[in-house]
């Protein structure tokens, strides 16, 4: 397991595609977002995803959630609406997560099983921006809540000593949030909270 120091701000493109790698290998990571740290892996890499859905003890029924850099591939990934794109449009980037009907770009493995459905954001972090830019291609991932927390980890010394056995890159960006992103979904007629998190949900009630 390696842990990578990696400027928040300003992340070094040497480091970032060292983790690049790691990632192109089947690596299962921890990486900061705007939110809490997540785990990620490659979408393609099934391994890495099932073991991911170890890691937080969750089955197929869970979300896991595609990190993308702009809405313009939220759009290959989903299937979006007028009302949908527009509402994504004034919450991106940041700490939201939104459900909605997947395309057959997104293999059937990644989809909630009954429902057809993916998890998609476009996270405020410039680390994240920075692993998107290099790889061409967006990141599966996971909250890093671990079974039995009641948030998620937050703190690098504590990911690096609870999970080192179990994930192969730890990115060390500073210490994360103790929430997750705001989850809505938006797949029926209004817009569904599903998780109440980091994002403002607010603005649902204006």
């Amino acid at each position: 397991m390696s842990t990578f120091a990696i400027h928040p701000e300003n992340p070094q493109p040497r480091l970032i595609r060292q983790v690049c790698d790691r990632l192109q290998e089947g690596a299962v990571i921890a990486v900061p977002t705007d939110a809490c740290y997540a785990l990620a892996c490659l979408p393609g890499d099934k391994t890495g995803a099932d073991r991911i859905r170890r890691i937080r003890e969750v089955d197929e029924t869970h979300h896991l959630t595609l990190l993308c850099r702009d809405l313009s591939e939220l759009g290959v990934y989903a299937k979006v609406d007028n009302s949908a794109f527009r509402l994504m449009k004034n919450r991106t980037p940041g700490p939201y997560t939104f459900i909605l009907p997947a395309t057959r770009e997104v293999p059937r493995r990644l989809q909630h099983p009954r429902r057809r459905t993916i998890g998609l954001r476009v996270p405020d972090s410039p680390i994240v921006s920075a692993l998107l830019a290099e790889l061409g291609t967006p990141l599966m991932s996971a909250t890093l809540q671990l079974p039995g927390d009641d948030t998620p980890l937050t703190e690098v010394w504590e990911i690096e000593e609870r999970l080192g056995h179990a994930v192969d890159a730890i990115i060390d960006g500073g210490a994360g949030t103790l929430e997750a992103t705001t989850v809505l979904d938006l797949t029926g007629e209004g817009v569904e909270v599903v998780r109440h998190g980091l994002g403002d949900a607010a603005f649902l009630d204006e």
